[in-house]
C-alpha cells in the first residue's frame, strides 16, 4: 500500500488532463443510469478495498463537520459542542469547521477511527463515488483521485465502461 500510496499523486496528475475532459462531457449529457452504475463501479471496487490498509484520506485530508456532526460528535465525548469546536475544530476560509490538524486526530496508529460509530457525513460518505447525482460531483472526485487508490481504480474504470 505504501508504494501505492506514493504513486497515486503523480498518477492522478497524469490523468488529471484526461479526467477532466471525461467529466465535463459526463456533466453536459450524463447517461441514463449513471448513479446506478457508479453504485455498481463502487461496490465492486470496496470488495477488493479495504480503507484500513490505507486510511489515507484521514491522514492527509479533513472532513466538513456539519453541525449536526458537531452536536453528535460532542455528545459521544460528554462535552459540550463550544468546548468541542474549541479543543478539535478551527473555521476554514469558507466558514466551515474543520479539523484543527491532520492527520485527523480521532485516527489510531492501526489506521481505525475511534469515532467510528460516530463520525462525521463526510467520512462516512468518502470518497462520494456512489453518490446520488454523481455528475455534480466530479471536481470533488478528480481532487479524491489523488488522495484515495479506491476513487482512482473507479475513475478509470468508468472511463472503460461508460462511452459518452
Amino acid at each position: 500500500m505504501e508504494e501505492i500510496l506514493k504513486d497515486l499523486p503523480e498518477k492522478a496528475k497524469d490523468k488529471h488532463k484526461e479526467n477532466k475532459k471525461f467529466f465535463a462531457k459526463l456533466r453536459k449529457k450524463p447517461p441514463k443510469h449513471l448513479d446506478s452504475q457508479m453504485q455498481e463501479l463502487h461496490e465492486e471496487e470496496f470488495e477488493r478495498t479495504n480503507c484500513l490498509n490505507c486510511a489515507n484520506c484521514c491522514k492527509t485530508t479533513g472532513p466538513l463537520f456539519t453541525n449536526k456532526d458537531v452536536e453528535r460528535i460532542s455528545k459521544h465525548f460528554r462535552l459540550k459542542p463550544s468546548v468541542f469546536i474549541d479543543t478539535y475544530l478551527r473555521v476554514d476560509e469558507d466558514n466551515d469547521y474543520v479539523l484543527q490538524q491532520v492527520p485527523c486526530t480521532f485516527l489510531g496508529a492501526d489506521n481505525y477511527c475511534s469515532i467510528y460509530d460516530v463520525r462525521p457525513k463526510a467520512c462516512r460518505e468518502y470518497p462520494h463515488t456512489d453518490r446520488k447525482d454523481f455528475h455534480k460531483i466530479t471536481n470533488i472526485t478528480l481532487k479524491n483521485t489523488a488522495i484515495c487508490p479506491a476513487a482512482y481504480n473507479i475513475v478509470e474504470e468508468m472511463k472503460r465502461r461508460i462511452k459518452l
